[in-house]
């Protein structure tokens, strides 16, 4: 971040104005560890000795799973209502058929 405030950045900037600018937007950003450490101790409660017969793909899918549940990029209700409305429509088109649906 000092960078930013130097001579020599000063001096280029004029040479360089876009390269500048993408500069000032990646070099401004702070690291963190947060969510590097969110992610190992997640993947810490996944993998516990009752699950390490896990496959990598698997494992790797309940991580984004876990991850987007959490982001609340997935929401646990709204797949429920999707299914359960599935399930309901099934059920009374059987009742019509006679037939009732198995389940899963």
């Amino acid at each position: 971040m000092v960078y930013l405030y130097s001579t020599l950045f000063k001096l280029h900037m004029v040479q360089y104005p876009t390269l500048s600018r993408m500069a000032r937007d990646y070099l401004a950003i702070q690291g963190s560890a947060v969510p590097s450490e969110q992610a190992f101790s997640s993947g810490g409660l996944t993998a516990t000795a009752r699950r390490n017969r896990l496959s990598g793909q698997i494992f790797e899918a309940l991580q984004i799973l876990k991850s987007g549940y959490r982001n609340g990029h997935i929401r646990a209700s709204e797949q429920a209502e999707a299914h359960f409305s599935t399930y309901v429509k099934e059920l009374a088109d059987s009742e019509v058929d006679g037939d009732m649906p198995a389940l899963e």
